[in-house]
């Protein structure tokens, strides 16, 4: 069994990932392990997460109490969206929250991550829809993510970032640069002409590969949220994935997905 002090290591070290590959600038973003129920290691506010050393890391209680705090440092104000994670997914050891370029563009524009262009992303990620917004460090964050939880394995904060779970820190890890890359992905595809999706038939044929892999974590290969039998992948936007939190309307209309995939080019420096 890994000590408590190597996990201390590995958080420092999956920090120092996201701080290095742009998922978050300054003191953004916040990472947490659980060590049994009811103690949790996460990172200290006000703190780069590219600069951290094992003395930085905090450990709290299942409500966010704290048990262990070094000097000044003291557990992220976002760990109340960590516990709510915890407490609905029993399966879950670790929860990465980052603001990747892309996918943040995505969440700020109100488009979900819910179209099938890639067998890895459908295989292994599913859909990533869109938590709507909560102030910070409130318990409205948790609040709005609690309704995916029992579907999905990641979601899109609006106007705020992304958030990813899994079985172990680095899987929670690894699904938070899968959003990235996806998001990238269909960005770019998008200024290509828009991209290809998978058929149903497709997207049916790679769901049985991932039940035959019998994969941890929620995907849309089982029935997702209140839409009978059709997946999040081909379901129009019926089961609300792909509703757009700020307006409550689908996301389809290639004009209006054109028009914010420009804004966000504008925002990104991308055009002039």
């Amino acid at each position: 069994m890994v000590n408590e002090f190597e996990i201390k290591k590995q958080i420092c070290d999956i920090g120092k990932r996201i701080y290095d590959r742009n998922m978050v600038a300054a003191n953004d973003g916040n990472i947490s392990v659980k060590l049994n129920d009811n103690e949790f290691l996460c990172t200290p506010t006000g703190v780069s997460k590219g600069f951290m050393t094992p003395e930085y890391i905090c450990k709290v209680d299942r409500e966010g109490k704290v048990i262990q705090a070094n000097g000044n440092f003291r557990p992220s104000s976002e760990i109340k969206m960590h516990m709510r994670v915890y407490e609905k997914r029993p399966d879950v050891g670790a929860v990465v929250h980052a603001h990747p370029v892309y996918a943040t563009s995505f969440a700020i524009a109100g488009i979900p991550l819910t179209q099938p262009i890639m067998p890895e992303a459908v295989i292994a990620l599913g859909c990533v829809p869109i938590a709507e917004y909560g102030t910070p460090s409130t318990m409205e964050i948790p609040d709005n993510v609690e309704k995916y939880l029992p579907y999905f394995d990641a979601v899109l904060l609006e106007s705020h970032g992304a958030l990813t779970w899994s079985t172990d820190l680095l899987a929670a890890y690894m699904k938070m640069e899968s959003v990235e890359f996806y998001a990238q992905l269909l960005y770019q595809s998008k200024m290509l002409g828009g991209p290809k999706e998978f058929d149903s038939a497709t997207v049916e044929k790679l769901y049985e590969i991932r039940r035959k892999m019998g994969l941890a974590g929620k995907h849309p290969a089982d029935l997702c949220q209140n839409k009978g039998a059709k997946n999040c992948h081909n379901c129009g936007g019926n089961c609300g994935c792909g509703t757009n939190p700020v307006t409550g309307s689908v996301s389809s209309d290639p004009e209006l997905v054109t028009n914010i995939t420009k804004k966000v080019m504008e925002q990104l420096g991308l055009l002039r």
